[in-house]
């Protein structure tokens, strides 16, 4: 039987270790916390899905891959991980970074609409359309549980036979995992540890603190039925209130840099006022609306937003720079990492250790570098 050890208990992961084990594989995962411990990234109360990328139509196919194994997840864990609300974009000119991934989803036949900025009323009860040039409409997008979806699988991962290791892990020689006084030896071991990633090894990637908010909403926006929504051009994002959490509404503009395990977990003032300013601008009625949950992750960025996927040396891999789009992949990410381990075909070339050119486009049009 194949061995591997897979460093880091957050979604990839967990989502790793539960279908290599379920794929024949021994496998231990190692983690120095708990799954879904705050410190992670994959801790964050919810994320989005949504197949939308501008250009690129390798994301969208994996996201949409994704969006069913999600479903299956949440039957087998017998909770809804996935809560399929749907997704608004809101376009600020007719031919920009929207008009780009309408194309792209209607050659991959995922569903969407191009929406007038009225139409917006149709889903908000409060609404401003001002300045935009049209909605971009994925009805089969939505919001992750992602703390209790990182939960889930780690629990479907033990049940499924994967051996835990709590501790703190170390590169060792060839594909041997130092955790303490313990050596853990594998045929393969996968380095899935995020923000944690470059204090291990010598990554493009940055760790940047990112302040989440969710307001305290009014009961006609409580319902179920009102759906995510991303501003790329403003670098904005949230959705409806899901199961009491409020509306989430916070700026997915690069922190500073991080150190998860120090760092002062507190949502800065500036944060909270930037939230505001942007419900002033499209959602009036919630901009005075107090904040009901804050939260402080972090994200764990390469120049590029493109991930890292790559063999540093003979079986051993990293995995890492997946924050701010990354979360919603895990499920059919874990498969495509599968086939990589077993060798059925290498990792795309983009993941590299190469040199990362800056860009944002596949997350928002937040800063670059």
């Amino acid at each position: 039987m194949k061995s591997v050890i897979v460093v880091g208990a957050g979604i990839w992961g967990s989502s790793l270790a539960l279908r290599l084990a379920e794929t024949g594989w021994q496998v231990t995962l190692v983690e120095q916390h708990r799954p879904g411990h705050l410190r992670q990234a994959s801790a964050g109360d919810t994320r989005l899905l949504r197949c939308a990328h501008g250009v690129d139509d390798w994301y969208p196919r994996l996201a949409w891959a994704a969006r069913e194994e999600w479903r299956r997840l949440g039957e087998r864990a017998g909770e809804e991980l996935y809560h399929e609300a749907g997704m608004l974009w809101f376009a600020g000119t007719p031919d920009g970074w929207e008009h780009d991934s309408a194309k792209v989803l209607k050659n991959l036949d995922i569903p969407y609409e191009i929406l007038d900025p009225a139409d917006g009323a149709r889903f908000f009860p409060d609404f401003r359309p001002d300045g935009l040039s049209f909605l971009l409409w994925e009805p089969n997008a939505g919001v992750i549980r992602a703390r209790r979806a990182t939960q889930a699988i780690a629990g479907l991962a033990r049940a499924a036979g994967v051996r835990f290791v709590r501790g703190r892990a170390k590169p060792s020689e060839g594909t041997a995992v130092s955790v303490g006084v313990e050596e853990l030896r594998a045929d393969r071991v996968v380095w899935a540890c995020g923000a944690w990633l470059p204090g291990l090894f010598d990554v493009p990637m940055t760790v940047t603190k990112q302040d989440t908010l969710h307001f305290a909403v009014p009961v006609e926006w409580s319902t179920p039925g009102i759906p995510a929504w991303v501003d790329h051009g403003a670098s904005a994002y949230g959705h409806g209130d899901v199961e009491g959490s409020g509306m989430k509404a916070t700026s997915d503009l690069e922190g500073p840099v991080f150190d998860p395990e120090t760092g002062l977990r507190a949502v800065d003032a500036g944060s909270v006022e930037r939230a505001r300013d942007y419900l002033r601008l499209r959602f009036p009625a919630i901009a005075g609306a107090p904040v009901l949950l804050s939260q402080v992750c972090q994200y764990a960025l390469t120049p590029d937003a493109e991930w890292v996927i790559a063999e540093t040396a003979p079986g051993v891999w990293l995995m890492g720079g997946d924050s701010g789009h990354g979360f919603k992949h895990a499920p059919a990410l874990a498969a495509y990492m599968a086939g990589v381990l077993a060798g059925d075909h290498a990792p795309e070339p983009r993941f590299g250790l190469h040199e990362r050119v800056p860009a944002r486009g596949l997350r928002t049009s937040g800063r670059a570098g």
